[in-house]
């Protein structure tokens, strides 16, 4: 069964947070956890976050879940509204600055074990 969580319109462009997001794909939750907490990247806080909220959400949606067991099926980031601004440039001149915005959407699933009974 699949466990999704989303985080909308982080003001982080879609281009470094996907540098974070990369790394995880396809690790197990508490090895993505450690990795995302021992990062510099300051979307790690953010995609750490996400990944929480989408393990809540598998042991709010399953009683018997094993939370050892989950890892990281999907991990993509979009790219949300991109918000225009003016910066003042010399001789009355204006430069756009475009603050990008992202989504984070992390799917997680349990890993089929032989263990199973």
């Amino acid at each position: 069964m699949q466990y999704t969580a989303k985080l909308r319109y982080l003001q982080a462009s879609p281009q470094k947070v996907r540098l974070v997001a990369d790394q995880i794909r396809g690790m197990d939750v508490q090895e993505a956890s450690n990795l995302l907490q021992l990062s510099k990247k300051s979307a790690a806080r953010h995609v750490e976050k996400v990944l929480k909220s989408a393990v809540a959400n598998a042991e709010n949606r399953d009683d018997q879940l094993d939370v050892d067991r989950l890892y990281v099926k999907e991990v993509f980031v979009d790219g949300g509204p991109t918000l225009k601004r003016l910066r003042p440039a010399p001789m009355g001149r204006a430069f756009r600055v475009l603050k990008r915005q992202s989504h984070i959407t992390i799917k997680l699933e349990t890993r089929k074990g032989g263990e199973e009974s």
